[in-house]
């Protein structure tokens, strides 16, 4: 882990970060190449999931319940999940160079290591 993830982040920083990685996933999807099938349909896929932990971290911060906060936290979690598969997959097709999806799948692993650290502190309360 970085030094991002070794401090505590509030809530407020970890929702700006899940926008930053949204935004990127949005540029990486409109660089797609055009014309391709796979790439179209990939990229539909990878816009969703990567976009949607950012849209669901906000009703993770409305959660009305502990339970209701770790099902909203889980949801976040398998977006991501998602969301590195499908940048592996695009990775494998070599439609970019490696050093485009280094930064890009180094965030998504670090993001999934917060949410799955949050969860576990939350289940051993």
């Amino acid at each position: 882990m970085d030094e991002k993830t070794k401090k505590k982040m509030t809530p407020q920083e970890l929702e700006e970060r899940l926008i930053e990685f949204a935004s990127r996933i949005i540029d990486l999807v409109e660089s797609l190449p055009k014309g391709s099938a796979a790439a179209k349909h990939l990229g539909g896929q990878l816009l969703r999931s990567g976009t949607s932990p950012a849209l669901n971290y906000g009703e993770v911060q409305a959660a009305e319940s502990r339970d209701d906060w770790k099902h909203k936290m889980k949801i976040c979690l398998k977006e991501l999940r998602e969301t590195l598969v499908c940048l592996k997959l695009i990775r494998k097709r070599k439609w970019f160079p490696d050093t485009r999806f280094e930064p890009l799948l180094a965030e998504n692993n670090e993001l999934v290591s917060i949410f799955v650290s949050s969860l576990k502190t939350a289940t051993s309360k």
